[in-house]
């Protein structure tokens, strides 16, 4: 082959890369009907390709055959390339590349035999999680061509010490992953991709294609890629489109920007993090000076203004030379057609945004497309979209966990390894289970097992469910009773069918393909097919054959525990990416995209500290420095990347940037590119819509009218005939408190739901406290019965690990002061715990519960009250507010407690097992009458809470006063129910 000057192209940031290259082809090959189908064009990546097919199709008009497009990407080179290309002798073939999932399986198993001396062994998901670092420092070093070797025998002396060990690790490369490759007849996909591309290279070196080749929008800087542009750029019939070359910076700055030769000073540190620096370093490798390149002569439609280019090499100009900033001029028709919103949430931002969408589908033949690297930020604006039936295509697609498939997978595999109720419930409710016609009565079923399962002090595993089930349909008093025996054959049949799929989840450490084996059983018994249709079903399907395919792989034994970290790496790695079929003018699109085509408005979004761009991620197995000494790329390259992507996407010719001064709750730092962008342009204009400004309608969108009339403190009165004629004590001090929570509770029937949760709560552990004593006094209330109480509570299969270590033994103590108290007592015996009664008072029915009733020397009865928590004072008896206790006393009194004949109340006492500190963790007894009591004696307090009883039914239960909220400013559980923050603190004028 002739020698001749390399042909290179640069098409600027102000162009619309794919349409430009498009033009640009169409221009100098369609040369016919069949003239660009001679050609191949060389692209970076698979959404490369779909970008430049679409610019194609845009610049056809009434339609053209394209010339064949083939992928060269990192992630997407395999045997297809070869066939794309058409050059290469396969007379020697290449050994296949080994799949991902089975080289991580095999590099966590090295992880786990091979520890080096004095370090701790890594096992299990661990070891899953390390082994992907691994693979990429594998990948990493046949991109650059780097041998594992280098890493041995590296000079360490400065470097921490668990970076030494990290390299030790690392020795497993050198010593033992080229046998276990070998042994699987595969090699490392990276270096294959190497080998692949040196072959096409050597071919065409050889004897050039007739057909013209165009290398375009490719930026990676590989050598072996580095090499196959030098010879594409070689050729007479070949060239290479880079996109966004900076050929108008000063040489001093493009110097500046580092060493990048075959052999560079690695002492120095190049600007990696500059938008340039990885096109100076392809083109370093490629043997070509900056000044060889051309400028792509073809235009588009959508390109922005010409000096848009200066704009974005100054606005991105190195440190050292920010002061030719000061001698930029007038930037007006620089920046003409770029708008700033900042918002002040993510939340907003996302609404913001897709007010702009909308707007733009309002404009007929209007596109508008945006550009973030945020995920979390693209999902809440296709959410915001579909508000108003819009919807719109993510090319980044879904990480595997967060569909529907992914996240029911997730869902079994945690509630095998760790049972909890809210993962249970979670799962049997999941939308994929028992799709169909069954679906009604089963979610029926789980609705009442999600009522079953509210109350706290749950025992664990599915046998801690079937208990609560069991106890409930036994106990004919209990609240759930009728749910229980309702819902015991359901839940019976699904424990029988269920449970043993999953039993490989119950045992010691075992094959991973055995856990595997039993997700995938368990997703078929609850699903059917359901879970392996749709894009996102495919795919999870191809992860589990992959990880079958892959037995024998891996470590031997994987714990349980350790597996649903395991499978949510590869959920989350893993992107779906669903067929089309959003909006067709309206796009969102990752960085590369914006890079490669462009819509009539760019949207560039999320432009905070660690949004965009992405906050650096360290590397597990090599420090910076070492990746230095080797020759790796920083991590900060990826930055560098992100701001190319960036000045392409600012090439356009109208641009709206947006950040959030808060993202996910958090103060946000705004991203290093708004900054640039704001020292070098000032203040950018407000985008508007209709002369409002954006920030304002985003924040104002999901207000309520300025008109809206706020509600009124609710006084709902029924009438008389419909008032309740039966009320506890503990609603009588409801209704005396909040008067809206008893009719909320009394009337309506409404009762707040538990949290669904198996911990132990505050009220948990009072009323298992009040079961303690109730079964202590029913023994004989004497101090062996009391041990064994005690016993029964320590062992309680409902406590959790929190409960026992700091619960258990704080109230310990305090439950053995409240025994002694009794036990010790003279002429005090315990005649009933738990004692229900019930007694006719003027018309109404009065009923409750004594924890304790006690009769005393003299024949008098003492009611006692057990109290975890705090003990009502003397004033809130005083005031009517707290009347349960004077109204035990009052039902015993008059003979009404089972089991207990009417005396003279001589004491109510509040036993409060609240530890004491001062009292080595005692409780006290306290109550609210006394010398220092507006109430002098027990008699006395009954009969002030008798009274507090008479008011209260002559007003509420007999009359037609309203049940209005009381004025507490205590919340409560009925306050979304009054809408009490419309009302609370705006007077009586307001409400």
């Amino acid at each position: 082959m002739a020698t001749r000057r390399p042909t290179l192209f640069s098409i600027p940031v102000q162009r619309a890369f794919a349409d430009a290259l498009a033009a640009g082809l169409i221009d100098r090959y369609a040369d016919g009907v069949l003239g660009l189908t001679e050609g191949i064009v060389l692209l970076p990546s698979n959404r490369a390709r779909s970008a430049v097919q679409a610019a194609f199709v845009r610049a056809g008009g009434a339609g053209l055959l394209m010339p064949r497009l083939a992928v060269i990407g990192d992630a997407d080179l395999d045997e297809n390339v070869a066939l794309a290309l058409d050059a290469v002798d396969m007379d020697a073939p290449l050994p296949p590349a080994i799949e991902p999932l089975r080289r991580r399986l095999l590099l966590a198993e090295l992880i786990e035999r091979y520890t080096p001396a004095g370090e701790p062994p890594v096992t299990g998901a661990a070891a899953f999680q390390l082994a992907g670092g691994l693979a990429r420092v594998i990948d990493q070093l046949h991109y650059e061509e780097i041998p594992a070797a280098a890493l041995v025998d590296l000079d360490l002396g400065a470097f921490a010490d668990h970076w030494r060990a990290s390299l030790a690790r690392l020795r497993l490369l050198v010593d033992h992953w080229p046998d276990v490759l070998a042994a699987t007849g595969h090699i490392d996909r990276a270096a294959r991709r190497n080998a692949l591309l040196d072959r096409v290279a050597a071919a065409w070196r050889t004897a050039a294609p007739a057909r013209f080749v165009v290398a375009a929008g490719i930026t990676t800087a590989a050598p072996a890629i580095a090499r196959l542009l030098r010879t594409v750029a070689d050729m007479e019939r070949g060239m290479v489109v880079l996109p966004g070359l900076d050929t108008a910076m000063a040489t001093a700055e493009w110097e500046a920007l580092g060493p990048t030769g075959p052999d560079p000073d690695r002492s120095a540190r190049p600007l990696e993090t500059h938008p340039q620096y990885h096109l100076k370093l392809l083109l370093d490798r490629m043997g070509i000076a900056r000044e060889e390149v051309a400028e792509w002569e073809a235009r588009s439609p959508f390109d922005g203004p010409e000096a848009r280019s200066r704009f974005v090499s100054l606005l991105f100009a190195p440190a050292d030379y920010t002061a030719r900033w000061q001698a930029a001029g007038d930037l007006e028709a620089a920046t003409a057609g770029i708008a700033g919103a900042t918002f002040a949430d993510d939340a907003q931002e996302a609404q913001g945004i897709a007010l702009l969408m909308r707007h733009a589908v309002e404009t007929p033949g209007r596109t508008a497309a945006l550009v973030t690297p945020d995920r979390a930020l693209a999902e809440r604006i296709a959410a915001a979209l579909a508000r108003w039936g819009i919807a719109v295509d993510d090319s980044a697609g879904q990480p595997l966990a967060r569909t529907p498939p992914g996240a029911l997978a997730m869902l079994l595999a945690e509630l095998a390894a760790d049972f909890n109720p809210v993962a249970l419930i979670a799962l049997l409710a999941h939308p994929l289970v028992r799709r169909g016609e069954p679906r009604t009565a089963w979610l029926d079923a789980v609705r009442q097992l999600d009522l079953l399962l509210r109350e706290p002090g749950l025992a664990p595993g599915w046998a801690g469910v079937s208990a609560r089930i069991a106890a409930l349909a036994a106990d004919r008093d209990a609240r759930g009773h009728a749910l229980a025996v309702e819902l015991a054959p359901w839940w019976h049949q699904l424990g029988e069918a269920f449970v043993p799929l999953l039993a490989p989840f119950a045992g010691p450490p075992v094959a991973p393909d055995r856990l595997l084996a039993a997700l995938r059983q368990g997703l078929e018994w609850l699903t059917g097919e359901a879970a392996w249709t749709g894009p996102a079903g495919r795919m999870l399907a191809e992860l589990f054959d992959r990880w079958t395919l892959a037995r024998g792989a891996g470590p031997a034994r994987v714990a349980p525990a350790d597996f649903p970290a395991m499978l949510g790496q590869l959920l989350g790695e893993a992107s779906v990416r669903p067929p089309y079929g959003g909006h067709p003018r309206l796009f969102i699109w990752g960085l590369l995209e914006a890079r490669l085509q462009r819509a009539d408005l760019m949207i560039l979004g999320g432009l905070d500290e660690g949004r965009w761009p992405a906050a650096t991620q360290p590397d597990p197995w090599l420090a910076p420095g070492i990746r230095r000494l080797i020759g790796l790329p920083a991590t900060e390259r990826q930055q560098g990347m992100a701001a190319h992507d960036f000045a392409g996407a600012l090439g356009a010719g109208e641009i709206v940037v947006t950040r959030a001064l808060r993202s996910g709750g958090d103060p946000a730092v705004a991203s290093r590119f708004w900054l640039r962008l704001a020292a070098l342009a000032g203040d950018l204009p407000q985008p508007a819509l209709d002369g409002v400004p954006l920030t304002d309608l985003a924040a104002r969108i999901d207000l309520p009218a300025d008109d809206i009339e706020p509600a009124g403190k609710p006084c709902p009165a029924p009438p008389a005939d419909r008032r309740p004629r039966r009320i506890s004590v503990t609603a009588v001090d409801r209704l005396a408190r909040d008067p809206f929570a008893y009719y909320a509770n009394q009337i309506l029937g409404l009762s707040p739901l538990a949290p669904l949760s198996a911990a132990p709560d505050p009220r948990w552990r009072g009323t298992r406290v009040h079961a303690l004593f109730e079964r202590w006094v029913r023994a004989g209330a004497n101090a062996a019965a009391f041990e064994a109480e005690l016993a029964a509570l320590r062992d309680d299969p409902a406590l959790d690990a929190i409960a026992r270590a700091f619960w258990l033994p704080r109230i310990e103590p305090a439950l053995r002061w409240a025994a002694r108290q009794l036990i010790e007592a003279e002429g005090r015996t315990a005649l009933r715990a738990e004692a229900w009664g019930e007694i006719a008072l003027d018309g109404i029915t009065l009923t409750g519960k004594a924890d304790r009733v006690d009769r005393l020397r003299d024949g008098r009865l003492a009611i006692v009250d057990y109290k975890t928590g705090g003990a009502p004072n003397a004033k809130a008896a005083f005031d009517k507010l707290d009347n349960q206790l004077g109204l035990l006393g009052l039902i015993a009194r008059r003979g009404g407690l089972a089991g207990v004949d009417a005396a003279e109340i001589a004491a109510l006492e509040y036993w409060s097992l609240r530890p004491d500190r001062k009292a080595g963790g005692a409780g006290k007894i306290s109550s609210t009458y006394g010398p220092r009591s507006d109430l002098k004696s027990a008699a006395e307090a009954v009969d002030h809470a008798a009274d507090a009883l008479a008011g209260l039914a002559a007003r509420y239960l007999f009359g037609d006063a309203p049940f209005a909220p009381g004025d507490s400013a205590t919340y409560g559980d009925y306050d979304q129910l009054m809408r009490r923050d419309e009302w609370f603190g705006r007077g009586e004028e307001g409400a």
